[in-house]
């Protein structure tokens, strides 16, 4: 069953067929609903890849992102879904484990199959690695800063300053030694949590201890590890900032296990403001990484570039989301009055 056979059904012209395919709105309801049901006793199925070719469009995106376990990426990858079912695309979903090689394999692949946009998280790739993406127009946008990758349209959040922002919050209740427990993973991200923390330390005017800082895998068993270390250490501290929630969560546990109170005795701040954290006794403090609403961002600028809403010889965009800190039992605010469940 082709198109020329529906035309010939319906008593219409080839050209009418198309119109309803592509541009429904341009066609009278009537005929619309006539051709539709002709197309539905007839079974015909509209061949959308050869159509995405001949309008030089395949209706898929790319979404390249670190780790498919991570809650984090996850809800990235729902903010973008959210703008493509909108726009009736669908994506190919790829983890890079953060390997360049990987990532550099996909980006091939994704080039192959001719796709219409492509947002990379966290991408560990250079500039010369996108001399080929650009000889085929195809959009791109970026999730998260890469210093080996500059010029090109960006969606990020400030892990340092939102670091410093929680450091900041500790010191101002009262605790003078804190620790810090971060992920090996995403480097990039922990990197620049760490440097955020190191800042806010040194600025504050407070003693900064090399000792008192782990590093561990993003895990509830990393963040448990990363306690024991600190709990054994003669001069342990009396707060610990960890990079991600599902570490604190770790660290938390082990240190109900040494007979201690949180945060009587050690005080807990985590990262990302996943919904459990808000559950757990007592209620995790935490930074919001606004990452459902990066995904939301960066599909909507990849649109715009894509539909040319966007002069093509314009400045790259660089948007900056807030995060934003959540005051919870855990860090020892007694008064709690921003505290958010």
């Amino acid at each position: 069953m082709n198109i020329k056979a529906v035309a010939k059904k319906a008593g219409v012209s080839v050209a009418t067929i198309s119109r309803v395919l592509n541009h429904p709105d341009a066609v009278a309801p009537d005929t619309k609903e006539h051709i539709l049901k002709i197309m539905e006793s007839l079974e015909y199925t509209p061949n959308w890849f050869a159509r995405g070719l001949k309008l030089n469009r395949t209706g898929v995106i790319a979404l390249l992102i670190p780790e498919i376990l991570d809650m984090g990426y996850m809800e990235i990858a729902k903010g973008v879904e959210a703008v493509a079912h909108q726009k009736k695309y669908n994506i190919m979903l790829c983890t890079t484990e953060e390997d360049r090689s990987k990532e550099k394999g996909y980006i091939e692949n994704f080039i192959a199959r001719k796709v219409d946009g492509i947002i990379l998280v966290s991408s560990f790739l250079k500039n010369s690695d996108f001399d080929q993406i650009k000889k085929q127009d195809i959009s791109v946008v970026l999730i998260g800063k890469n210093e080996e990758l500059t010029g090109e349209n960006l969606v990020y959040t400030d892990y340092q300053s939102a670091t410093g922002e929680a450091i900041r919050h500790m010191i101002e209740i009262g605790h003078r030694k804190i620790g810090m427990i971060y992920g090996t993973r995403p480097k990039i991200e922990n990197m620049d949590k760490r440097e955020g923390f190191r800042k806010t330390i040194t600025e504050e005017g407070l003693n900064y201890r090399p000792e008192h800082i782990v590093e561990e895998e993003n895990s509830i068993e990393g963040g448990f590890l990363g306690a024991s270390k600190l709990l054994n250490l003669k001069d342990r501290p009396e707060a610990i900032f960890v990079t991600s929630d599902i570490m604190a969560i770790g660290a938390m546990e082990k240190i109900k296990q040494a007979g201690l109170k949180i945060p009587q005795d050690i005080a807990v701040v985590g990262f990302d403001n996943l919904k459990i954290s808000g559950y757990i006794e007592p209620k995790l403090t935490t930074v919001a990484k606004p990452m459902y609403r990066m995904g939301l961002v960066a599909a909507r600028l990849l649109f715009d570039l894509m539909e040319g809403d966007r002069e093509e010889d314009g400045e790259p965009q660089e948007i900056l989301i807030q995060s934003k800190l959540k005051v919870r039992k855990s860090c020892g605010h007694l008064d709690r009055v921003k505290e958010i469940f």
